[in-house]
């Protein structure tokens, strides 16, 4: 597995797909799951569409620098948020979502890639959408999916899937892959599969099984605020796609945040919930391949050459 230094201290675990010489999608995970969320036939698939695919695990997640020495507990994390604690809060958190945001795009600079189209899911959408309004240059379009703005009032989960969401899983391979079972209330409710839920927890649990990051991401989304002024002032071509049946980030994240965004085009998706279940997978790399087919200027890549225009 390739692992890039982007800045001091720091190392991500990439994988890409496809030819160099292609225009390069930049793949953003969510909280908690490592880049193998995006699924290996999902980012061939995508490649098959003449894009160079390119995935990764944020920091604190499979194969990624991990920050042990600044343990943070969820409990009392919320606690502390809850009760309005902010010293606290800031005291246990040692990033924010534009560290995230850095990491990807050192990531980028590592592979000698100038610009890049940036395609977030859920927090990864946070993060895309961070890249975007910080480094607008270094992004030729963005594709926010399952997201959010950072606003308070939009995107709230479902008291049941928040409480699944911050459910401890059991630290045997056993029990954490049956406690997969448990995200089947943010799935879609028509596609929604317990196998496909466990296999990836499997794999998951194999390849670098890391609770202890979660704490850290949260608090790097909570403390990272509204994202709203920032978002009205963007001028990056920018797609929003989100599931109708998502219940951890309900569908108005998503309607807020192509509100906010001028030109924003928006894909709502019947029977998608929080997940990219197999059978939608063609609707939404059609709408990404689409999407990323905007002209740019020519690129650098990983070879040192100019990529092929986007419309090629």
């Amino acid at each position: 597995m390739p692992i890039a230094d982007v800045s001091p201290g720091v190392s991500i675990a990439y994988e890409s797909f496809g030819d160099p010489g292609d225009p390069p999608v930049l793949l953003v995970m969510g909280f908690g799951a490592q880049m193998i969320a995006w699924h290996e036939d999902f980012c061939r698939a995508l490649a098959d569409r003449g894009r160079y695919v390119i995935r990764y695990d944020n920091r604190d997640s499979g194969l990624s620098t991990k920050f042990d020495d600044h343990p943070v507990d969820i409990g009392q994390f919320i606690t502390a948020v809850s009760s309005g604690d902010i010293a606290s809060v800031l005291a246990m958190v040692p990033y924010g979502l534009q560290d995230m945001a850095d990491d990807g795009l050192g990531l980028l600079a590592a592979l000698r890639i100038e610009r890049a189209h940036v395609v977030g899911a859920s927090m990864g959408g946070m993060i895309a959408q961070t890249m975007a309004v910080t480094r607008p240059e270094r992004v030729l379009t963005l594709t926010s999916m399952m997201s959010s703005t950072g606003e308070s009032e939009y995107g709230r989960p479902s008291a049941e899937a928040q409480a699944v969401l911050f459910s401890p899983k059991p630290p045997d391979r056993e029990g954490y892959i049956a406690a997969a079972d448990r995200e089947l209330v943010w799935a879609s409710k028509r596609y929604g599969d317990p196998a496909v839920l466990r296999e990836l927890a499997a794999d998951s649990y194999d390849r670098a099984y890391y609770p202890a990051g979660v704490g850290r991401q949260l608090g790097a989304m909570i403390l990272s605020g509204s994202r709203a002024d920032a978002l009205r002032e963007l001028r990056v071509p920018t797609l929003v796609i989100h599931g109708l049946d998502d219940t951890l980030i309900d569908v108005s994240g998503g309607r807020r945040t192509a509100e906010l965004v001028p030109g924003a085009k928006l894909l709502l998706i019947p029977d998608m919930g929080h997940d990219r279940p197999r059978r939608l997978w063609p609707e939404i790399i059609d709408a990404v391949e689409a999407h990323t087919r905007s002209l740019a200027a020519p690129t650098v890549n990983a070879r040192g050459r100019a990529t092929r225009d986007a419309t090629a």
